[in-house]
């Protein structure tokens, strides 16, 4: 990873570009392998179970990697506390929480606000407004979006999308509290920290709230297969490569690759046999045109 970081500025951005997309992917992923786990775990276990899975993993991966990260911790650790409340335990948990009348679909939409409100809080914090590209941009990838999950089709809100949306704006509030107040410490520790802080949050709501040790004593090897996905590549891999674009591209500009998620979603989905509609496969040509144009990788030839 620090490959990414030592490269020349260009190279470093395309690379940068390339892990955030990834992490978006993944991300993508965690809806289905989410209605497989609720179907046998309550949501506070299911939650706490995931992180602290990708906690130990991460912190195993940071010790070989970069030794201890405590000097980072000693510097942040009310920031990596507070973020790792917010960001990994908030949002997962409004998720989680979310989904049990939510749709996938749905709850992929109102995910895909995020990075116009990560554009917009980042915005006000700088006083510096997005450039007319960034939000041209950023409209044509959200109602993408919309036409890829169906929202022009009539669907109703059911009572978890408040929840779901709660969780997009804890995760707006992370992707900007990593670049803005976190202070000299790498990507993997920042996912690190506050990562393990989340999962102790949801590993203490589970315990208060749920029986989670019967919970997953009894869950059935699928339940455990798409658990172990949504922490080591959902979790562990993502949140490092969203890091990766945050410290080297900045927030806004990452929170853009954020609308690929129910793009990745929906493709996911057609695997497991459902087969997208016209609208969406338009909404995801839409979505992918507005994540390039927001992003800089394409823009319009002028006169």
């Amino acid at each position: 990873m620090s490959d990414v970081f030592s490269a020349p500025r260009p190279r470093a951005e395309t690379a940068a570009f390339a892990l955030s997309a990834l992490a978006a992917v993944f991300w993508g992923s965690n809806f289905e392998a989410t209605r497989v786990v609720l179907q046998e775990m309550p949501p506070w276990t299911a939650a706490a179970g995931r992180f602290l899975i990708a906690a130990l993993a991460i912190l195993g991966w940071l010790w070989l990697a970069e030794g201890s990260g405590l000097p980072a911790l000693r510097r942040n650790w009310k920031v990596f506390l507070g973020l790792g409340v917010v960001g990994v335990a908030g949002f997962n948990a409004a998720l989680f929480l979310g989904m049990r009348s939510s749709s996938p679909v749905t709850a992929a939409l109102i995910m895909g606000t995020s990075p116009l409100t990560t554009t917009l809080i980042e915005a006000a914090l700088t006083r510096r407004w997005p450039k007319a590209g960034t939000l041209a941009g950023m409209a044509i990838s959200l109602v993408g979006v919309a036409l890829t999950v169906g929202a022009f089709s009539g669907a109703r809100l059911a009572p978890g999308d408040g929840l779901i949306l709660l969780g997009s704006l804890a995760w707006a509030l992370y992707t900007v509290g990593c670049r803005r107040w976190v202070v000299a410490a790498s990507p993997l520790e920042t996912s690190v920290w506050t990562m393990l802080a989340g999962a102790l949050a949801l590993l203490g709501a589970a315990f208060a709230l749920e029986t989670p040790v019967a919970s997953v004593l009894a869950a059935s090897p699928a339940a455990w297969g798409a658990t172990l996905w949504m922490a080591l590549a959902g979790s562990v891999l993502a949140y490092l490569f969203w890091q990766v674009g945050i410290q080297i591209r900045g927030p806004g500009a990452t929170s853009v690759l954020f609308n690929l998620v129910p793009v990745s979603a929906l493709a996911i989905a057609a695997l497991f046999g459902r087969t997208p509609e016209l609208s969406q496969l338009a909404g995801v040509a839409l979505a992918i045109l507005g994540v390039l144009l927001a992003s800089g990788r394409l823009t319009v030839p002028r006169r």
